[in-house]
């Protein structure tokens, strides 16, 4: 499963084919086709192992007992320093998985799990501050799609931190 969701969070959904994924894993392509379905399904999981392996950060923040315009810039940051690890794929495989995607089906798996994020945002945001939450959980998405977006293009931890630190503000 790391494999296949190194390839899907590198590469993105549309330019690994079943294949290489097949080959990347160790199997022939009727036994992935018999173990997960499809590419699709394959996607599927590998976007849940992610999740399943990652999301807990975001929980964590969202757990914390801060205000808002503590909380929220501090979790960006971490994402800023999440999507740049050393020799892991840059930015985040859910906001970029499906980037430039024509699977109308896997746009949506990445697209539940954004929806699902950004509500966990908002309803977080909304305990301290409900007039803001949906702007603010939204305006929190935007930043980080572009900090994934940006450590994409090889922009490094420093850069994408100082620019959280601008936007910040934004929380106060």
């Amino acid at each position: 499963m790391e494999t296949a969701e190194k390839l899907f969070h590198t590469r993105g959904y549309d330019s690994v084919g079943v294949a290489e994924l097949g080959e990347a894993i160790g199997i022939a392509a009727p036994s992935l086709y018999a173990a997960f379905g499809s590419k699709l399904g394959l996607f599927e999981r590998a976007v849940a192992a992610y999740e399943a392996r990652y999301g807990r950060i975001l929980a964590e923040f969202l757990e914390r007992n801060a205000p808002v315009g503590d909380l929220m810039p501090a979790y960006l940051e971490e994402a800023a320093r999440f999507y740049t690890r050393p020799g892991q794929p840059c930015g985040c495989m859910v906001l970029s998985g499906t980037w430039n995607s024509a699977d109308a089906e896997a746009i949506a798996v990445t697209a539940r799990r954004l929806q699902a994020g950004r509500d966990r945002i908002r309803d977080r945001i909304a305990r301290e501050r409900p007039d803001d939450a949906e702007r603010l959980a939204d305006y929190t998405l935007v930043v980080m799609a572009g900090l994934s977006a940006m450590a994409r293009q090889g922009i490094g931890q420093d850069r994408l931190i100082a620019a959280v630190r601008a936007a910040a503000a934004v929380y106060a």
